[in-house]
């Protein structure tokens, strides 16, 4: 059962929303996040990524960047830049994104649930992201990045989702990318006590977007846990807001994951030839054509080479009845990528990188003419394989989902 609770945020001023809020830490590199602080000094991501704030040759993993996260937050904070709301409520966020609308609830959800599994993962971490973000945490004692979670949809909580947004919003802006923003306050204790009961029956609760940021709020929280056992007044009953990690939580329905796509930089000595052979022995290959070859169902691949584009289409005996195997990603992986390209471990290996599908099937054309030779790009795994891959307790392949749009650092703050 999920123990998902309200909370009291630490939210922008109002007016300030659309100058904090700020795409996540790890969408840019060093130099593009200095650029973007540099045009917004309020922007959240000067907090997220302050070695932006400090002399180049300090890394971004210097103890005094954390240090320096945690002075500036203190200063926004008592200038008033941020405001804690004085008793916790869930909140409603709402994105809408090329027409398409996502609506959440904003919450704090249990290390414990993450633990014992009631929070489902479906890909591993890396020790090195973990702990940047562990000291981001722990040295700030706030989680300032939601992690993007997703549920079964759940009538009750629906209804008043519904209800509460036919109100006026507490905030409303357009952020980069064209997304409009929406937050609105679940304040009532009848809505409040309503919701938490329903997620409490809800068995199952999944990581979209953000395992990193969550493996390292449940870690931060199991420190302060252990910190708290060495006192000899510790009472283990209490919950501590360390004990919760900050989410916004969106019902399946309401989500779309975008295509992850792939380009080589390398033929592995084949000739283009060579290459329609093969994929000709495990797919039908449709004949070459200037317009884009875009994948319509599970199992169809769009293949780019040499200026054309080739539709793919699985043959049957490709298709596996497997959460993990039968992927898209995995048959890609297990029956070109690997044998004929000679691409054993696509996290490591520098001959392919991939393209979120955001950038649309002209940046794949454009990647070809300046660095790379060929591409494929992707039908997109589904929200059900995700969930089907987490309940099996399964891992996906790297870079098999492309969540859009992204949540918004500094909206809402969990002190911790």
């Amino acid at each position: 059962m999920a123990d998902i609770r309200p909370f009291a945020a630490l939210r922008p001023e109002k007016g300030l929303e659309s100058r904090i809020a700020a795409l996540p830490y790890d969408v840019y590199d060093r130099n593009e996040a200095k650029i973007k602080v540099t045009e917004e000094p309020l922007s959240f991501l000067a907090i997220d990524r302050a070695e932006t704030q400090l002399p180049d040759d300090i890394a971004f993993n210097d103890p005094q960047v954390y240090v320096k996260a945690k002075q500036m937050l203190d200063d926004d904070i008592q200038k008033g830049y941020f405001v804690q709301d004085k008793a916790p409520s869930y909140y409603i966020y709402s994105q809408t994104w090329n027409g398409r609308t996502q609506t959440g609830i904003v919450a704090t959800a249990s290390i414990d649930d993450y633990i014992n599994g009631v929070i489902k993962k479906h890909e591993n971490t890396r020790e090195d992201k973990e702990q940047d973000r562990i000291m981001h945490v722990d040295t700030c004692s706030a989680q300032t990045g939601p992690i993007f979670l997703a549920y079964r949809e759940n009538k009750t909580i629906s209804d008043i989702v519904e209800r509460i947004i036919t109100g006026d919003p507490v905030c409303d802006f357009v952020s980069d990318g064209d997304v409009r923003n929406r937050v609105y306050i679940i304040s009532g204790n009848d809505d409040i006590m309503d919701i938490e009961e329903a997620f409490s029956s809800i068995d199952s609760v999944y990581i979209a977007d953000g395992h990193h940021r969550c493996a390292s709020a449940v870690k931060v929280g199991l420190k302060r846990r252990a910190e708290r056992s060495r006192e000899t007044s510790n009472n283990s009953n209490i919950k501590y807001e360390s004990d919760y990690f900050l989410s916004v939580l969106f019902p399946e329905n309401e989500l779309r994951i975008l295509d992850y796509n792939r380009v080589l930089k390398s033929m592995n000595g084949h000739s283009k030839e060579d290459v329609l052979t093969y994929l000709e022995s495990k797919f039908e290959v449709s004949h070459p054509s200037k317009e884009t070859a875009r994948p319509e169902r599970k199992g169809e691949f769009g293949f780019y080479i040499d200026g054309s584009w080739y539709l793919l289409t699985a043959k049957q005996s490709l298709l596996i009845d497997d959460p993990v195997e039968g992927l898209d990603v995995s048959i890609l992986q297990n029956e070109v990528l690997g044998p004929l390209f000679g691409i054993k471990d696509p996290r490591t290996d520098h001959k392919i990188d991939f393209v979120g599908g955001i950038r649309g099937a002209g940046e794949l054309e454009k990647r070809c003419r300046e660095d790379a030779v060929c591409a494929f790009l992707m039908y997109p795994t589904s929200i059900q394989e995700l969930f089907a891959v987490a309940d099996a307790g399964r891992l996906m392949p790297p870079k098999s989902t492309w969540f859009e749009p992204k949540l918004l650092s500094g909206l809402f703050i969990h002190k911790i």
